[in-house]
């Protein structure tokens, strides 16, 4: 079977998900490079949002989405095949326009919002739907449908799932996506002081954690207005 010479895939996915470790474990491939949320300076500086680190990650990426995107488009360095880009749903302002969406190969990760609402209740106490971007991941899968694949799903049998997912992408299955060395890397984002310790401690993919999440009782009505959005994209995700 041929592969192109270079493939660039938009990964969409929600916060408090396995984003982190899934770039990880494509960034391990060779011949990659990766690009983490380089649309967060945007979205802070549209937003006026105070998030940890915020001044140094408007330094550190441009605050324009058409910079932004025109960087995430630009030719590839020599010998580079995969193009990885780990996006935020919320990211994705309305003011963006998504005509780029047509260059790359996009694809979604999905986490069932009693999960997503149970973890990010641990560091913001009142998120919307938007915020857990739902509503987000679901338009921009209307409109450039591409291969779902759900975090249990991965940390249940990551060696099952990953090779389905990179034949959907068209990309030659690699195990070395299956584990990594630990550490930082040049390629995370100047958030990850605050956000990646876990992943920076990793090795591979953790097991999954079949214990049901604890949803706040106040937040109960945030997971049943996710829930539908959540279906809808479960229904195509890679088994």
């Amino acid at each position: 079977m041929g592969y192109p010479l270079f493939v660039r895939v938009a990964m969409w996915s929600g916060p408090r998900n396995i984003s982190t470790a899934m770039m990880r474990s494509f960034g391990a491939r060779p011949g990659t490079v990766v690009v983490d949320e380089p649309l967060y300076a945007h979205y802070l500086s549209a937003t006026g949002l105070d998030h940890p680190g915020r001044r140094d990650i408007l330094a550190s990426q441009p605050c324009d989405w058409p910079t932004a995107v025109a960087s995430l488009l630009a030719p590839l360095p020599a010998g580079v095949t995969l193009q990885y880009q780990k996006h935020m749903t919320h990211h994705l302002l309305p003011q963006i326009e998504l005509s780029w969406l047509e260059s790359v190969t996009n694809a979604y990760l999905i986490r069932h919002p009693a999960s997503v609402v149970a973890s990010y209740a641990k560091v913001r106490g009142e998120p919307t739907l938007e915020d857990l971007g739902f509503p987000q991941q679901v338009s921009i899968f209307r409109r450039h449908p591409g291969p779902v694949v759900d975090a249990a799903d991965v940390l249940r049998a990551p060696g099952s799932v990953l090779p389905e997912l990179c034949a959907a992408l068209g990309l030659p299955w690699d195990p070395a996506m299956l584990a990594w060395e630990p550490g930082r890397r040049d390629t995370d984002g100047v958030w990850a002081p605050h956000w990646y310790a876990a992943v920076e401690a990793s090795t591979g993919f953790a097991p999954h954690d079949p214990a049901p999440p604890v949803v706040p009782p106040r937040l109960a009505g945030l997971v049943a207005a996710a829930l539908p959005l959540y279906d809808e994209l479960a229904a195509h995700r890679i088994r």
